[in-house]
């Protein structure tokens, strides 16, 4: 559980950097510019530092995550990244100077405590190999990622936004299941391999173009949900995950409360940018 809040703080941190970086790179018109997978913004953005030493932390955070998977079950760890916008709340308030409202502190401690229920009450990692039919469909839903997201581009903003967030989020989900479906890295008959490297290169695609236009709230609610929700079920239904003796009510209380708390941080997938002109409500309070 230490090595997922690790994992958690490496990517909240990693997602204030990129989204600066991204916004920066973004150009104001151009090809390109109504794409859901938008690979030459990616080449762009890795231009700039900020968006370089998120990479680094994102590395970082995927080795704690891949040893969290391999001692929690998937719902715990899933929880813990879904709580990596409440690190990247606290980390835009220090660092960009964003003010926090008393709801979205409140909400900060909301997910905290229901880290702290699914701490208490996880069980051991599931030890069941699931179907060998999993690892087609894992594939399957990563190739239906690159879909989305080749769909979601041409799709008005609010949608477009939904539908790159929740892309990107079943991209990352993915990547969690798969990496309890691999025991050895160098098999490459396994389509569990090819599908975390499908579904976690897809998810980076969709979720830097979703930080860059569009609703990025909307974008990170819709990641949240699809990196949660659907890998939790798919550890406890096939591969074993449980909870602890008679603290059933315990995990699924504290799961729902850190990711509702999540939710409630959701505009936080998107760093502001520092130089931006102060809103109308910042003008009145002067």
């Amino acid at each position: 559980m230490i090595c997922a809040l690790a994992s958690a703080v490496c990517f909240g941190t990693a997602t204030v950097l990129q989204a600066a970086a991204t916004r920066a790179a973004e150009p104001s018109t151009g090809a390109g510019a109504g794409s859901g997978v938008d690979a030459a913004l990616l080449l762009r953005a890795v231009r700039q530092w900020r968006y370089v030493v998120g990479l680094a932390l994102d590395g970082l955070g995927f080795v704690f995550q891949i040893i969290a998977l391999r001692s929690v079950p998937i719902y715990a760890v899933g929880a813990a990244l879904a709580a990596s916008l409440a690190v990247t709340a606290v980390v835009a308030a220090r660092v960009l100077k964003v003010r926090l409202s008393g709801t979205e502190w409140a909400a900060v401690g909301v997910v905290c405590a229901g880290l702290a229920m699914l701490g208490l009450s996880s069980g051991a990692e599931g030890k069941e190999a699931g179907p060998a039919s999993l690892h087609w469909w894992l594939l399957g839903v990563a190739a239906a990622v690159l879909v989305a997201g080749a769909v979601g581009g041409r799709l008005p903003d609010r949608a477009r936004a939904l539908v790159l967030g929740l892309g990107a989020g079943c991209g990352f989900g993915v990547v969690e299941v798969a990496v309890r479906l691999i025991d050895d890295p160098f098999d490459l008959t396994n389509p569990a391999l090819y599908a975390l490297l499908l579904g976690g290169g897809a998810a980076f695609l969709l979720l830097t173009s979703a930080l860059s236009r569009g609703s990025v709230t909307t974008a990170t609610a819709g990641m949240v949900i699809g990196e949660t929700i659907g890998p939790a079920l798919v550890g406890v239904a096939w591969l074993g995950d449980r909870t602890r003796d008679g603290l059933g009510w315990l995990t699924v209380t504290g799961f729902a409360v850190a990711v509702a708390g999540a939710l409630a941080l959701a505009r936080f997938g998107e760093a502001p940018d520092p130089a931006a002109e102060p809103s109308l409500q910042d003008v009145r309070e002067r």
